[in-house]
């Protein structure tokens, strides 16, 4: 024990990286410490119908709280009935959780299907159901082939863990950036378009957001993009 002091000492800590010297925080840890002080406060901001209030303080905890977290290892099934766990994703990971009940906004699965079309092979595209296997096998009908379609069902008790966590923590439907090593890059809402917004519009302000999202968190060629505008300019 003396001996391997004496060469931490001779070496200097600066030989070890940061990474090794800190421990992960997991999201359920995260979630575990901090969601109870949010859910009083959100609850409070939705019974008062201040929905700007609740959508701030979505934001502040997620980006205080919960990004820069590692998302666990949760385990689905996929559409064969097979499991499929986080971790088997090797690309970083755009995860989008759904449910029948739950509409999608005007827009957003065609921008999910075009996005998952050109990120193929750099960003995994998974949509995660809250549902049962016959409905979730007919919905996957309108999603593009190049994205992941996987359910966890909760009326037979099958992973009651991963529903308690992903969905019951912060509702759905919830986007999440995850980078390489599932490190959580960004949380965010979907956008929702006036009903009377037209279709190609709506599909437009949901590609922009989706995409703006993608690149700056997932792939770092937001500021390349920005950078190579500002230079035309």
């Amino acid at each position: 024990m003396k001996r391997l002091l004496l060469v931490f000492l001779l070496i200097g800590p600066n030989v070890f990286s940061q990474d090794e010297l800190q421990e992960k925080t997991f999201f359920t840890e995260a979630l575990y410490y901090n969601l109870d002080e949010y859910n009083k406060k959100a609850d409070l901001a939705y019974r008062l119908n201040d929905f700007d209030k609740a959508k701030e303080l979505f934001e502040n905890f997620t980006s205080n709280h919960l990004e820069g977290a590692y998302m666990d290892n949760f385990k689905f099934q996929n559409l064969r009935k097979k499991e499929v766990s986080l971790y088997n994703y090797e690309n970083p990971v755009f995860l989008i959780t759904y449910a029948s009940w739950c509409i999608p906004s005007k827009g957003e699965i065609p921008a999910l299907n075009e996005l998952a079309k050109e990120y193929k092979g750099k960003v995994d595209f998974v949509v995660l159901f809250w549902d049962e296997h016959k409905k979730v096998k007919e919905l996957a009908e309108k999603f593009s082939s190049d994205i992941s379609i996987v359910y966890v069902d909760e009326r037979q008790n099958n992973g009651a863990y991963v529903v308690r966590q992903l969905k019951h923590s912060l509702g759905l439907p919830t986007c999440f950036l995850l980078s390489e090593d599932k490190k959580i890059m960004d949380i965010r809402r979907s956008v929702f378009p006036p009903l009377q917004t037209e279709e190609e519009t709506a599909f437009r302000e949901n590609y922009i957001a989706l995409e703006t999202s993608i690149s700056k968190n997932l792939t770092n060629t937001y500021e390349e993009i920005y950078a190579d505008n500002v230079q035309v300019e």
